[in-house]
């Protein structure tokens, strides 16, 4: 099945639930991920679930993965870590095994003075230690 980590502020969820292919939104505050229209390469029959990620999860879960994996990735990489720790989380309670895979989509470096500055994150998407802490609980 295929799974898709939608970020706050994106119109591909909404999309994906209503097959209206004229809505628009925001976009997204995840560089990279999550548009503000819907675009033909997106193809609504393909997907099996949405998973909207708030811009705090993204950030929380792009530093816990950094940390684990001893490596900066992105905010997006951090988008799809967020909907991977719930799946895992829905097959563990339901005493499911099986895999769930994601791509790192980008090298964490050229964040170094946005997302992964915790001065720059604060002002722009507010608070994230809880969502960290969360996160962290989660991944245990």
């Amino acid at each position: 099945q295929l799974c898709v980590a939608d970020p706050q502020g994106s119109v591909f969820s909404t999309y994906h639930a209503s097959g209206d292919a004229t809505i628009t939104g925001p976009g997204s505050r995840i560089e990279g991920i999550g548009r503000p229209r819907v675009e033909p390469s997106f193809i609504r029959a393909l997907v099996d679930r949405m998973v909207v990620v708030s811009d705090v999860d993204s950030v929380a879960a792009m530093r816990l993965l950094s940390g684990l994996l001893g490596r900066r990735v992105g905010p997006s990489t951090g988008t799809n870590f967020t909907a991977m720790l719930a799946l895992a989380c829905e097959m563990r309670e339901r005493g499911e095994q099986g895999s769930i895979l994601s791509l790192l989509c980008d090298a964490g470096e050229r964040y170094l003075p946005t997302y992964h500055d915790a001065t720059w994150v604060q002002q722009q998407m507010g608070d994230c230690v809880a969502a960290q802490q969360r996160m962290a609980a989660l991944a245990g």
